[in-house]
C-alpha cells in the first residue's frame, strides 16, 4: 500500500535567485532556488529540481527563471490617501506647505475620498513591490477596507491631535481594538498621536497608558527636523525625544517617523528605554528642505532599527520604497562623508529585516525563510540597466528600479503578475478621482485642520 500523496502546495516558485538572510540578519543570495508556499506561509526554500524530475505538486506554479525573489518592501511610515495631493504644493517652505496648502485642503476630505485615494495608493504600492505599509491618517476605517480588498498588509493607526479633545484618543483606540487582526490577520493596528507639538504632554501620557494596557504600538512623528529639535530645547529645555520619554512612550512599542532631529544627547534615552523602538525614514522628501536626514549610524549605535518609508505622496511624490532605499544609501554616505558607510548589503538589511523590526513585525515578515509570511516580489533581471550582474546587492540598490518588479505576492496571494495589478482596477480609480480634484484642492473656505507651529 502506497503512502498518500500530500496535498498540493498553494504556490511554488521555481528557478529563482533568492535574497536570504543568515542568523545575524546579513544579506546573501542563493541561486536556482524553489520556494514552496502553503497557507500563506513559506514552507520551504531549496535548490530547484532538474527538469527530469517530477515537479512539486502545486495549485499555482511560477517559473522565475531570470528573476530574483526578495522580501516585499515595507513602507514604515506613510499617509496613503495623500496621493490625491501629489504635486499640489511644491517649492515652498515647510510651514507654508502645511498651513497654506495641505491642512486647508485636508478639510475637504470625505470618507469616500479617502477610500478612493487609498485604492490608488494601494495600486501604486503593489506596482512598486510594497507588501506592508504603516499608515498614519484620518478616516482609517476606509483605509482598512482598501487594505482588505487590495490584499496588502497594513499597520494602521488613526491620527489625532489634542485639539480633537478626548474624542481623538478614544477614536484612535477604538479603531485599533476593532480592526486588530482584520483582513485575515493582515491588519495590525497602532495608536497614532500626530506629534509632540500638536499633542499635549498629558495626552501623550494617556496614549502611553492606553498602549500599555492594550499591547499596542504607538506611531508618532517626532524630531522631524533639526529646527524642531532646536525649538523644543528653546521652549521646553529638552528635545522631543525627552518629551516622549517623560510621557512613558519609550518604554512601550514605538514607531517614530523621520527622526531627523535626533541628536547624540538622545542616545542615553534610547539606551535606557525598556520598550521596542523603531524609526521610519523617508530620505527623498527631506532633500526638498535641505541637507538633513535621519542619522542612521547614530541610531544604529543605540540599537534602534531604522526602516525605509516614503511619507505621503504630497511631500515624497511617490510611494516607492525602492526609491527610498537608493536615496538612503546615497544620503547616508553624504551625511557621514564616508564612501564606505551603508554598503549595498547593509541598506538591503534596512529594507528587509530592519524595516520589519521597526513596525514590530520582525518575527513574521522581512525575510524569506520557512515559517515567515509569503510576502515577496519577483524582480526581472533582464533590463539592460541591470546587466551585467557582478554583484546582486549592488545591482538592486544602484541599478534596478521598482518597475523591474514582475510579481508581487502577499500571504501567498499573487497581487500582481506580469506587471499587471490583479486586485485593483487602476483606470477606473483614476477616472473617478479626476473630477474631484478641484473640490479637493479648494482653499477658499479659509479653514484648516491644524496650525503648524513646530
Amino acid at each position: 500500500m502506497t503512502d498518500p500523496q500530500p496535498a498540493p502546495a498553494d504556490l511554488v516558485i521555481t528557478n529563482a535567485v533568492v535574497l536570504v538572510h543568515n542568523d545575524l540578519g546579513e544579506v546573501d543570495f542563493a541561486e536556482n532556488q524553489t520556494i514552496v508556499v502553503r497557507d500563506g506561509l513559506i514552507e520551504s526554500i531549496s535548490e530547484s529540481r532538474p527538469p527530469s524530475e517530477r515537479p512539486i505538486p502545486a495549485l499555482e506554479t511560477i517559473d522565475a527563471s531570470g528573476m530574483l525573489a526578495m522580501p516585499g518592501f515595507i513602507n514604515c511610515h506613510t499617509h496613503s490617501p495623500m496621493v490625491m495631493f501629489r504635486g499640489a504644493a511644491e517649492d515652498v517652505p515647510e510651514d507654508t506647505w502645511f498651513n497654506d496648502f495641505i491642512w486647508p485642503m485636508e478639510v475637504n476630505l470625505t470618507d469616500d475620498d479617502v477610500e478612493l485615494a487609498t485604492r490608488l495608493a494601494a495600486a501604486e504600492m503593489i506596482r512598486s513591490g510594497v507588501t506592508t505599509f504603516a499608515d498614519h491618517y484620518f478616516n482609517m476605517d476606509a483605509i482598512a477596507r482598501v487594505t482588505d480588498e487590495s490584499g496588502l498588509r497594513g499597520v494602521l493607526g488613526s491620527t489625532y491631535f489634542s485639539s480633537d479633545g478626548e474624542a481623538g484618543l478614544e477614536r484612535s483606540l477604538q479603531f485599533a481594538l476593532d480592526y486588530r487582526g482584520a483582513a485575515g490577520g493582515r491588519i495590525t493596528t497602532a495608536l497614532a498621536p500626530h506629534a509632540p507639538y500638536t499633542v499635549t504632554d498629558d495626552d501623550l501620557a494617556k496614549t502611553a497608558e492606553a498602549a500599555r494596557d492594550n499591547d499596542l504600538l504607538v506611531h508618532i512623528h517626532a524630531s522631524e527636523a533639526r529646527y524642531q529639535m532646536k525649538h523644543s530645547r528653546e521652549r521646553f529645555g529638552h528635545t522631543p525625544i525627552e518629551t516622549l520619554r517623560r510621557a512613558g512612550l519609550l518604554d512601550g512599542k514605538l514607531l517614530i517617523a523621520h527622526g531627523i532631529g535626533i541628536v547624540a544627547e538622545d542616545l542615553p534615552l534610547f539606551l535606557a528605554a525598556t520598550g521596542s523602538i523603531g524609526i521610519g525614514s523617508a530620505p527623498k522628501g527631506y532633500l526638498k528642505h535641505g541637507p538633513d536626514t535621519t542619522p542612521v549610524r547614530l541610531l544604529e549605535s543605540a540599537g534602534i532599527p531604522v526602516g525605509l518609508a516614503t511619507d505621503g505622496a504630497a511631500s515624497n511624490n511617490t510611494l516607492d520604497v525602492w526609491e527610498s532605499m537608493t536615496f538612503m544609501a546615497l544620503t547616508q554616505k553624504a551625511l557621514e562623508r564616508d564612501q564606505t558607510y551603508l554598503t549595498s548589503r547593509q541598506v538591503l538589511g534596512h529594507a528587509t529585516v530592519k524595516s520589519a523590526k521597526a513596525v514590530q513585525l520582525g518575527d513574521s515578515i522581512g525575510r524569506l525563510a520557512p515559517g515567515c509570511q509569503a510576502d515577496l516580489v519577483l524582480v526581472d533581471l533582464s533590463e539592460p540597466r541591470n546587466q551585467p550582474i557582478h554583484d546582486y546587492a549592488n545591482m538592486l540598490v544602484y541599478s534596478a528600479r521598482s518597475n523591474d518588479i514582475d510579481t508581487t505576492i502577499v500571504a501567498g496571494r499573487v497581487l500582481m503578475r506580469g506587471r499587471k495589478v490583479l486586485t485593483i482596477d487602476i483606470p477606473a480609480v483614476v477616472a473617478e478621482l479626476q473630477p474631484r480634484l478641484a473640490r479637493l484642492t479648494d482653499r477658499s473656505h479659509g479653514r484648516s485642520i491644524q496650525n503648524y507651529d513646530a
